[in-house]
Parts: structure tokens; C-alpha cells; sequence
């Protein structure tokens, strides 16, 4: 059990040569899910988008082939994780198309009403405080925004204690501000989108 609880810490918070290693395997295992997850919603041209938990910025790196007039940030609690995402968009960073920080989903460095389309694949079920996350991410994404969260169901069963049944997300998403919640679910994934 100690192995599989640090395995666990690293896929929350990467660092090190483990950390290193974890994120080019997360940046290969969530390819799939990401794929459907992106298809379930349309990115806003000319408003920026963010990745919350950017991990080894492969979403980042894929946000920007799908939007040509958009900015993309992401942000990430692992410093090793922004780094790496840097790496991975290098040339989108040092042209200011792409920026990428450290920081936390409770306290997003942004102003309010940025974003067009926030994203977090694979990363909810870290988040410290979902309903508190939920209104975070709401006040940074301007009117008429899309939330997307997405996730590999057993993965949601087996970290969170809370908010695992789509009703209780749904009204977890009304609470926040959303006006519509669309879930949509096959035999491993669920991804809800939010709009503002």
C-alpha cells in the first residue's frame, strides 16, 4: 500500500525523477479520454482557454491546434509539472501564444471573467474543495463559457468520497452559477460541461 500511496502523491503532485516519469506516462494515458472529452464541447475562437492541472501540457499542446485565434494557459499545482509543459510548448510560450503557471485551482491567478473554455481532464478528483473549486473556475470564465471536466469513472469512485453520482455534480454545477450542466458517459469515462 505505501508504493501505491506514493505512486498516487506523484500523479497529484509530480516532482522529482518519479515525477518526471509520471508525467510523460499521464501524458500518454489520458490521450484517449482527452480525444473524447474535447469532442463534447466547441473552443471559442479569440478568447483565451485554460487547462487547469496541465500536468505535461499535451493538452495545452492540443488546445492550440484546435483553436488558431486563442491564447492557452495552464496552470498547475507541481511546479515539475509547468515545467514540463513549458518544455512541451516551448515554441508556443516564447511567441506568447501559450502561458503556463504554478498555482491552485482554490486560487486561480487570474481576473475575473478571462477565460472563453476552461479544461481539467484527469485532475478533479485532487482538487481540495469541489464545490469552492467549481465557483473558482466560474469566476474566471467570462460569460457564455464552458466548463469541462472529465475524468475515468473509477478513478472518481476510488478518490472522492463526495460528488461521485451525476445528479449531485449537476447540482454542484447550478450551485456554482452554471446554467446548463450536459453529462455525457460511456463504459470508463464521464465528462461534465458546464455553461455559463
Amino acid at each position: 500500500m505505501v508504493l501505491l500511496d506514493k505512486l498516487i502523491a506523484q500523479g497529484k503532485n509530480p516532482r522529482g525523477f518519479v515525477g518526471r516519469v509520471m508525467i510523460r506516462i499521464m501524458n500518454r494515458a489520458h490521450s484517449a479520454i482527452t480525444t473524447w472529452a474535447f469532442n463534447k464541447i466547441v473552443i471559442r475562437e479569440n478568447s483565451p482557454v485554460l487547462d487547469i492541472g496541465c500536468g505535461g501540457g499535451e493538452n495545452i499542446h492540443r488546445l492550440t491546434k484546435m483553436t488558431a485565434r486563442s491564447d492557452v494557459y495552464g496552470v498547475d499545482y507541481s511546479q515539475q509539472a509547468v515545467e514540463t509543459s513549458i518544455l512541451r510548448n516551448k515554441e508556443e510560450v516564447q511567441s506568447g501564444r501559450v502561458t503556463v503557471c504554478r498555482g491552485e485551482v482554490s486560487a486561480l491567478p487570474f481576473e475575473s471573467e478571462k477565460f472563453g473554455t476552461v479544461t481539467a481532464v484527469q485532475t478533479h478528483y485532487f482538487w481540495p474543495d469541489l464545490p469552492g473549486d467549481v465557483k473558482e473556475i466560474y469566476r474566471v470564465l467570462g460569460k457564455g463559457g464552458t466548463l469541462l471536466i472529465a475524468a475515468e469513472i473509477y478513478k472518481i469512485n476510488y478518490h472522492m468520497n463526495n460528488h461521485t453520482e451525476d445528479q449531485q455534480v449537476k447540482q454542484l454545477f447550478l450551485d456554482a452559477g452554471f446554467r446548463a450542466v450536459e453529462i455525457h458517459q460511456n463504459k470508463s469515462w464521464r465528462c461534465y460541461v458546464g455553461l455559463k
